[in-house]
């Protein structure tokens, strides 16, 4: 018995009545990544979590000081920076940067601060030609060299050489572009993992942002990013989706101390819905209605007789996102058009994998412990030869608008998840014992997470 298997006791059979995700990529149509099929999951321990590490002021200025300078962070996509003096403004807890491209090519992120005053230079992404404080006209050149200081007779004790803008490592991967405040540590491709080796198969380099909403949530940041972390919650938050969902049938793996990944099986049926006698027509009816990820609005699809809702949806997705991307795509397995691959790179960037236009979730907190600016993207694939198109701009949500006005089918399977995290965070202030217990296997990646912010606090370079 699987080291898995043994933590559900006697709970093993309840979850096994319905095929495992990897039973189901055993009888795939095609061929499934051995990346994907392998078990990395190992056992992290059961200890509860306290509710301090959401609510408490000093445990929110630890992350502050310990770990968000040290973590090399999702700044910016490629097609943000199309033309040189492109600029991205990014910002993060309590930091902020001029993401900037240059003249080569290359791509630069400067301390958003003037030198002369401590005036932000910038407050919107845009394209420049300088970077100019509106304050006193003190300007640098995109590469961070001073430009011009106003009335420079009065400043006749500045070095221009010192009067350069600091700047934090910059690298890129898959399209994606990182920053990290702090030097040394390990680098991008260190940080990232097996990543880039998995990804290697979906090329998000060649991907385009084609939606994208952000929105702020009433609840420490990583209590929003935990929400994504697990499909346990599918049974009271979604039930809607629980006729083509597997939810806990999902599968769990780590990998190092920064990522890990969830995969969510489409196409079956939910163990909680053992005896419902769905038929194969009325999962692919439910999986049309709700998953507006991987099928087309108002599609319809015949399941014919003796073929299963997952097999034939696999064959009308590698034939549509075939198209999209302008590839045959035969080779592609069913999972990897239509399951939700959900990696997650601490500490806070989450982009799915497979070959269907993906999800990319980004969390911040905003400002302090008790707020997130939660982000969602839609990278549409792009065929090879034609040029990837400008991102199209972020759309900030007010307090009353909801996900589904701007990301339609996949907002609404959103604002379900919002309606808990207020009440979550409230709750947790308002916890007797302070005590969080999680799931040893359905929750392991939240486990996994905290366990590496904590060797993160536990470094005091004091």
């Amino acid at each position: 018995m699987a080291e898995k298997d043994r933590l559900f006791g006697e709970e093993v059979g309840d979850r096994c009545a319905a095929p495992s995700w990897d039973e189901l990529a055993a009888s795939d149509s095609r061929p499934v990544p051995r990346f994907l099929r392998e078990d990395t999951y190992r056992n992290l321990g059961s200890e509860p979590l306290s509710t301090d590490r959401y609510t408490c002021p000093t445990f929110f200025r630890k992350e502050l000081e310990r770990m968000w300078p040290r973590v090399w962070q999702f700044a910016a996509r490629e097609e943000e920076l199309i033309e040189p003096g492109s600029v991205v403004l990014y910002e993060n807890a309590g930091r902020s940067y001029l993401v900037t491209r240059q003249a080569d090519g290359s791509v630069r992120a400067f301390h958003n601060v003037c030198l002369h005053r401590g005036r932000k230079l910038r407050t919107a992404n845009g394209r420049v030609g300088e970077f100019r404080c509106p304050y006193h006209a003190f300007s640098w050149n995109t590469d961070g060299s001073l430009r011009h200081i106003p009335c420079r007779w009065d400043f006749p004790h500045i070095d221009d050489q010192k009067m350069q803008l600091p700047e934090a490592q910059v690298a890129r991967w898959g399209g994606f572009i990182f920053v990290k405040d702090e030097e040394g540590g390990p680098s991008l491709e260190e940080f990232l993992g097996p990543l880039p080796e998995h990804f290697r198969r979906w090329q998000p380099e060649r991907r385009y942002t084609s939606a994208w909403a952000a929105k702020v949530v009433p609840a420490n940041w990583k209590a929003v990013a935990e929400a994504f972390m697990e499909a346990f919650h599918v049974i009271a938050t979604h039930p809607q989706i629980m006729p083509f969902t597997g939810d806990a049938n999902s599968k769990y793996n780590l990998y190092g101390d920064n990522v890990n990944l969830a995969i969510t099986p489409f196409g079956t049926t939910s163990p909680h819905l053992e005896g419902a006698g769905l038929s194969e027509q009325e999962v692919m009816n439910a999986f049309l209605k709700y998953n507006g990820r991987v099928v087309p609005p108002n599609a319809s699809i015949t399941v014919p007789e003796g073929q299963s809702a997952r097999r034939v949806m696999g064959d009308f997705n590698r034939f549509r996102f075939g198209e999209m991307a302008g590839e045959d795509l035969d080779h592609a397995s069913d999972a990897e058009v239509q399951d939700a691959l959900t990696y997650n790179v601490f500490p806070n960037f989450s982009p799915w994998g497979g070959f269907s236009p993906s999800v990319v979730y980004r969390w911040r907190p905003w400002p302090d412990q008790d707020h997130t600016l939660m982000e969602v993207r839609v990278l549409t694939p792009v065929p090879a030869g034609q040029q990837i198109p400008p991102a199209v701009p972020m759309r900030q949500l007010e307090a009353d608008e909801s996900w589904a006005t701007a990301l339609g089918v996949l907002g609404g399977i959103l604002d379900q998840d919002m309606g808990n995290l207020p009440h979550v965070q409230t709750g947790m202030k308002a916890s007797k014992n302070k005590e969080l217990h999680l799931g040893n296997y359905q929750e392991i990646r939240i486990r996994h997470f905290h366990q590496t912010l904590d060797k993160y606090l536990a470094d005091d370079k004091e």
